[in-house]
C-alpha cells in the first residue's frame, strides 16, 4: 500500500514543479541512502560541514560553503553574516543590530512571496530592506542612488516569482555594488546553475538541496570564505532554529555527487516526451491550446502551458486547475498565472507511467466541464476559498 494512503494523505501527482508546498521533489537514491546510512551514527557536525563545503566548493566554483535549513534560512543567515562578519558578540545579540550596517538592497520587482515574503527572511536577522526603483522598472542608477553608508549587503532574486522584464541584470548589479564595497548576495533557490553566479561575481549564491538536485530538505550557501564563515558562525545565534541535522548535510553531499554524474540530456529527452504526449492529447480540444514554453530564468528544462479559452472550454483556467486537484488521482498543476487564462505541466517530478495519468485527468476535466458547463468560480471567490482553508489547519 502507498505509505500516504497508510497516513490518510492523498496521492498527488506533482506537475507544479519543484515546490515546497508539495515536498519539493523526488529525492535521489543516493541522498535517501547517505540519509539512512549517517542517521544511526554520532557525527562532529562542524567537521561534516567541513566535508560539505568542500563538497559546495567544487559544485559551485565558491570559496567555501555550508549547508543550512533551507534557502530561506540561507538569505537570513547570509544577510545576518553581512552584518556581522564574525563578531561573536554581534552575533549573540541579533536581531539587535545598534551599530551595525543593516540595510539591504533589493529591487521592487523582486520583494516577491515564496511561501512567505522574502522581506520577512531579511528582516528576521533584524535588517530592513531598500527597495529600488518600481515594480515594473528599475535602473542602475537607482540601485546606485539607493546604496548608503548603512548597506550591508544587495540581495538579488532569480526567480520565476520576480518580474521579468525592466530589471537590472545581474551583471550590473554586481559591478554597481562592487564599486560600492557592498556584497552581493544571490537567491537562486530554484535555479539549474550552480556555478554561474559564483563565476559572474556574486559573493554569496543561495541555493535548495530538496529541488533539483533531489537531495533532502536543506539549503546551500555558497561564496567567499569570509562571508560564508561568518554566515555560518549564525549557527551560534540566531541560525539555532535554523540548524540541519547530520542527514541533511550528509543528503546534501550525496545529492551535488549525485548532480555531478547525472545523465542531464537523457533526463531532458524523458521530460520532453511528456510535453508532446500531452500536446498532442489536447490537440483539437475546444478551447484548449497546449505550447511548450521554455524556463523563464534560463533553466535547461520546458513546460507545457495550457491556455484556456473559458467560452469554447466551458471552464476557466483556474477551476481547470482545480478539477484537476480534486479528481482521482489529484494533480496538482502550476497555477500561479491562472488568472491570465493559462496554467502549466513540469514534468520534472513524475514517475514512470504517471504522464498517461496526467493526460487522461486533461480530458476527463475537459469532458465533465462540456457536460456539466458550471458557472465560472469568481477569483475573488477562489482566494477567499484558499485562505479560509490554510486557517482551518490542523482541522
Amino acid at each position: 500500500m502507498d505509505l500516504r494512503t497508510q497516513l490518510g494523505l492523498r496521492p498527488v501527482i506533482n506537475v507544479s514543479g519543484t515546490m515546497t508546498s508539495l515536498g519539493a521533489s523526488i529525492a535521489v537514491p543516493a541522498a535517501v541512502e547517505a540519509a539512512a546510512a549517517i542517521l544511526p551514527q554520532f557525527v562532529e557536525i562542524a567537521d561534516l560541514q567541513r566535508c560539505a563545503s568542500a563538497a559546495i566548493a567544487r559544485a559551485c566554483g565558491s570559496e567555501a560553503g555550508f549547508i543550512t535549513a533551507s534557502c530561506a534560512a540561507g538569505i537570513t543567515l547570509a544577510v545576518a553574516g553581512t552584518m556581522t562578519g564574525d563578531d561573536l558578540a554581534a552575533i549573540e545579540r541579533l536581531p539587535d543590530c545598534s551599530g551595525l550596517k543593516h540595510a539591504v538592497v533589493m529591487q521592487a520587482g523582486h520583494l516577491v512571496n515564496y511561501g512567505a515574503p522574502i522581506d520577512q527572511a531579511v528582516r528576521l536577522a533584524g535588517a530592513r530592506v531598500v527597495p529600488v526603483g518600481q515594480a515594473t522598472e528599475a535602473h542602475g542608477y537607482q540601485l546606485e542612488g539607493a546604496i548608503g553608508p548603512s548597506t550591508t549587503a544587495v540581495l538579488h532574486v532569480v526567480s520565476h516569482h520576480t518580474v521579468s522584464y525592466a530589471q537590472i541584470p545581474l551583471v550590473t548589479v554586481i559591478e554597481v555594488a562592487h564599486a560600492r564595497g557592498v556584497p552581493v548576495i544571490v537567491d537562486a533557490a530554484s535555479e539549474y546553475d550552480l556555478r554561474g553566479f559564483i563565476s559572474r561575481g556574486a559573493d554569496i549564491a543561495l541555493y535548495s538541496a530538496h529541488k533539483f538536485l533531489g537531495g533532502p530538505t536543506a539549503g546551500i550557501v555558497a561564496g567567499r570564505k569570509a562571508l560564508v564563515r561568518a554566515a555560518y558562525l549564525q549557527n551560534h545565534g540566531i541560525g539555532r532554529g535554523m540548524k540541519v541535522g547530520k542527514e541533511g548535510i550528509y543528503g546534501s553531499i550525496a545529492a551535488l555527487q549525485a548532480w555531478g554524474a547525472r545523465d542531464h540530456a537523457a533526463v531532458r529527452e524523458s521530460e520532453r516526451a511528456c510535453l508532446y504526449l500531452w500536446r498532442d492529447g489536447l490537440a483539437g480540444q475546444p478551447g484548449v491550446r497546449a505550447v511548450i514554453e521554455p524556463d523563464p530564468t534560463g533553466n535547461p528544462l520546458e513546460r507545457l502551458r495550457i491556455h484556456i479559452d473559458a467560452r469554447s472550454a466551458h471552464i476557466t483556467a483556474w477551476d481547470f486547475v482545480d478539477a484537476l486537484a480534486a479528481g482521482e488521482p489529484p494533480v496538482i498543476a502550476r497555477d500561479h498565472e491562472a488568472e491570465l487564462g493559462y496554467f502549466d505541466l513540469d514534468p520534472c517530478n513524475l514517475h514512470p507511467g504517471q504522464e498517461r495519468l496526467v493526460l487522461q485527468a486533461l480530458t476527463t476535466a475537459l469532458e465533465r466541464a462540456r457536460s456539466e458547463r458550471r458557472p465560472a468560480t469568481p477569483l475573488a471567490e477562489r482566494r477567499r476559498r484558499q485562505i479560509a482553508q490554510r486557517l482551518r489547519w490542523p482541522d
